[in-house]
This record gives structure tokens, C-alpha cells and sequence, in this order.
């Protein structure tokens, strides 16, 4: 039987594990990359004159950015050999609308790009509570074991997060520059998502099967 291509469920003790940092560096590189490249994009095309013909600071960023996450999902593929759930879909996303974006020298679709993802983890979280499935292991698998009530709730705040930052990202996108959105895409969503992950422990403690946690 041949193996799985995609991450494996949670519970099967056949999936490979990898370490938290480099986990969270591999998710964190490609947007760290994206920043830097629309920061210092006239340097970048100095030092590497074919940048150029990807066009401004924020067309280098995104050509860049695409190639990271390539990076990132086939070091994920080299190290587990599958690929992870979420990283993905959003990395599916990066490159279509990434490549519309080069394409069409339009940087709306790339501004567009957290709205979709933000809108389809949302809807796919939500969507499988309606079936009486909680999805949200697959992003912290490694992380917490809870019971089924626990997962049902946690699963339901991530669900109305992910649209509420689907809909931070319209707002900002459409209403500030291309820098600040830049910005706030790298360091903005990620100090409001620890933020929003703070406050969910007291329902993790509560409904934790680990009991290093419930203590």
C-alpha cells in the first residue's frame, strides 16, 4: 500500500513528528522573506539585477514569497514525506494568486490572498462541525490532547477567527498603503493570533486529557 501523500491523521501513531521551532520557522520563513524582499526590494533588484523584470518592491516580494514557500513545503515533504494539511492549501493559494500577480502586474490578488485562505480555513472549521467533525487537530495535533467537547469549542473560535482575520485583511488592504499592509500582515495577524491562542487556555486546561496541562 503505498504511502499517504497528505500529513497523517492525528491519531495514527505512523505520522512523523517535527520540531516545534522548526515547524514554526518553516510556516514563519516564507512570510519573513515576503517582508524583507518588499522592504528592501530596489537593493534586492541591485544586487540581483533579474529581479527587475518581476517589476516593483512588491512584484519582487511576491516572486520571492512563492519561492519560499516552496522551499518550506519541500523541506516539510523531505523530512516527513507528506505534506502538511494547512501549509498546503495556503501555499496552493500563494501560488495562484501569486502568479496572477506577476502576470497581470496587479498586486490586488496577492493582497487578496489571506482573505481567501483566512475565509476557506474558516469556512472548512466551521463546515465540519455541521458534520460533527472537528478538523482543528490537524494544526494542533502536537500540541494539546483534548476530549471531544473540548475540540468541538476550540474548533468553533478558530472558525469565527479565521473569518474575523479574513475580514481585518479586507479593511486593511483596501484602506492603507501597500507597506503598511505589508506590515501588518507580518507583524500584526501573528501578535493578534498569539493573543487570541493566550486566551484560549483556560478552555484547553479545562478540557486537557494531558494532566500536565490541567495542572
Amino acid at each position: 500500500m503505498n504511502a499517504p501523500i497528505l500529513e497523517r491523521d492525528p491519531s495514527d501513531p505512523k505520522k512523523k513528528e517535527i520540531n516545534p521551532l522548526l515547524k514554526l520557522a518553516l510556516e514563519l520563513g516564507p512570510l519573513m522573506v515576503f517582508f524583507f524582499a518588499n522592504a528592501r526590494g530596489e537593493w534586492l533588484v541591485g544586487k540581483f539585477p533579474t529581479l527587475g523584470d518581476l517589476g516593483g518592491p512588491i512584484f519582487v516580494a511576491t516572486g520571492l514569497f512563492m519561492v519560499a514557500t516552496a522551499v518550506a513545503l519541500a523541506v516539510s515533504w523531505i523530512l516527513t514525506r507528506t505534506l502538511p494539511m494547512m501549509p498546503l492549501v495556503s501555499g496552493i493559494v500563494v501560488f495562484v494568486f501569486g502568479a496572477l500577480t506577476l502576470w497581470l502586474q496587479d498586486d490586488v490578488f496577492i493582497k487578496m490572498k489571506p482573505t481567501i485562505v483566512n475565509t476557506l480555513f474558516g469556512a472548512t472549521l466551521l463546515g465540519g462541525l455541521l458534520f460533527g467533525k472537528s478538523l482543528l487537530g490537524y494544526v494542533f495535533d502536537s500540541a494539546f490532547r483534548l476530549d471531544a467537547e473540548g475540540w468541538r469549542k476550540l474548533t468553533l473560535r478558530w472558525g469565527v477567527f479565521f473569518l474575523f482575520l479574513a475580514v481585518v485583511n479586507e479593511v486593511v488592504w483596501r484602506s492603507f498603503s501597500t507597506d503598511a499592509w505589508v506590515a501588518f500582515k507580518v507583524w500584526g495577524i501573528m501578535p493578534i493570533t498569539l493573543v487570541f491562542t493566550f486566551f484560549q487556555m483556560p478552555l484547553i486546561m479545562r478540557h486537557s486529557l494531558d494532566e500536565r496541562i490541567r495542572k
